[in-house]
């Protein structure tokens, strides 16, 4: 954070409002993006490279590959997902959608793109690919029971704190069990709100977004229609907890961190089932940011 400038606070801000746009008013922005010409559907997302731009010319680190990647993928998002919404109306998921996901988790979980940005800034990149994704998937495929919905309700706080207290003697004891958890006292401290919202904003809701909105809900579609639905709904969760365990392989670790693996596809059974509940990205990001967050405190 020592490294942001008033231009890289500025371009924080604009990458945050195409997501605040799409959760507070997806149905209305996709409506009226149906009125626009299929060209400007199609190559209005090249503005999202501009974030690099800014950032990347601020800190004299422009370089025109970079840029390159950063408008084409956009693009690329875009026409992957107008393919698939013509050729999979029902939305059952399409191999369009499975390799956009693909590359994107890549890219984010193995720092694909990071050198591209400056020391401390590389979040920036991510949420760039996030802006991309959204657009694509809200705007253009307009992929239905996502719950990216963030008019917050009651619901929410229930579904994804009753998850927590389900979940989290199984982690801690288990965390402890491994070697993988260090109880370390603090005493609340009203900076820890702060930390609650910066998680939840830059963590949670990104990572629920991705593993929850898309990748179990398409599993979902996919295996319903060829499995029982309840047994398809199962199944998509536990193969989405797996991912999402698998993503967390190099966190914090330069090797292979199995305790992390393990726990994190614990965790995201309960992350699942809190979104599965009323499909619902802010119920498992609510379970999500406050497990990180008493881990951060705590342990």
């Amino acid at each position: 954070m020592q490294n942001f400038t008033s231009t890289d606070v500025a371009v924080l801000v604009l990458e945050l409002l195409p997501a605040a746009a799409l959760g507070l008013a997806g149905e209305r922005v996709a409506k009226a993006a149906q009125r626009w010409p299929r060209s400007v559907r199609l190559y209005l997302p090249v503005i999202f490279a501009l974030p690099y731009v800014l950032v990347a010319s601020t800190h004299q680190l422009f370089s025109w590959p970079w840029f390159a990647l950063y408008a084409c993928l956009p693009l690329i998002v875009a026409a992957l997902l107008t393919s698939a919404a013509a050729v999979d109306p029902e939305q059952r998921g399409s191999w369009q959608d499975a390799v956009i996901l693909l590359v994107l988790g890549l890219a984010v979980d193995l720092r694909w793109f990071e050198t591209a940005w400056p020391a401390g800034l590389a979040g920036m990149g991510k949420l760039l690919l996030v802006d991309a994704a959204l657009y694509g998937f809200v705007i253009i495929r307009q992929l239905r029971g996502t719950g990216f919905d963030f008019h917050f309700r009651w619901s929410d706080w229930k579904s994804g704190l009753r998850e927590l207290v389900f979940f989290a003697p199984i982690v801690i004891a288990l965390g402890l069990a491994l070697g993988f958890l260090h109880p370390h006292p603090n005493i609340p401290k009203p900076s820890m709100i702060l930390t609650w919202a910066y998680i939840f904003i830059f963590i949670a809701v990104p990572e629920e977004l991705f593993f929850r909105a898309w990748v179990q809900n398409l599993l979902e579609r996919r295996l319903e229609s060829r499995l029982d639905p309840d047994f398809a709904r199962k199944t998509a969760l536990v193969i989405t907890s797996v991912l999402f365990g698998l993503s967390h392989f190099n966190k914090r670790f330069v090797h292979f961190n199995w305790r992390y693996v393990v726990l994190a596809t614990i965790a995201g059974i309960f992350y699942g089932r809190a979104w599965r509940e009323n499909r619902r990205v802010p119920a498992s990001a609510i379970a999500h940011t406050t497990v990180d967050a008493i881990w951060s405190f705590w342990f």
